[in-house]
């Protein structure tokens, strides 16, 4: 049986997982990466990028990219995402704080 805390986070094999309840019928358990300013380098068109290898965050089909707020909630954020080859690079305008949620 998997306990899950309070805040419905939980790590397992290294990976932090959310549970996210969108109905009464169906549970889905989502990981996610966070996102640190740290870890965006600039591209040449000005904006900033972050990599991810498909093999950690699967293939990208279902990403949704939560930038923080200063207060700590999040908010859903329309990131550029591209993939190239076995990488998935997201895009922005700003290095931010924020996090990646993917199906795993």
């Amino acid at each position: 049986m998997l306990k899950v805390k309070k805040n419905n986070i939980f790590v397992k094999n290294g990976i932090i997982y959310s549970l996210y309840k969108p109905n009464s019928y169906t549970l889905y358990i989502m990981a996610h990466r966070n996102l640190h300013k740290e870890d965006f380098v600039p591209t040449d068109d000005g904006r900033y990028q972050i990599e991810y290898k498909k093999t950690e965050i699967g293939e990208g089909s279902n990403l949704t990219v939560e930038k923080r707020n200063e207060d700590g909630s999040y908010e859903v954020i329309q990131a550029m995402i591209r993939r190239l080859n076995d990488c998935i690079f997201i895009s922005w305008s700003e290095p931010f704080e924020g996090r990646l949620i993917f199906e795993k």
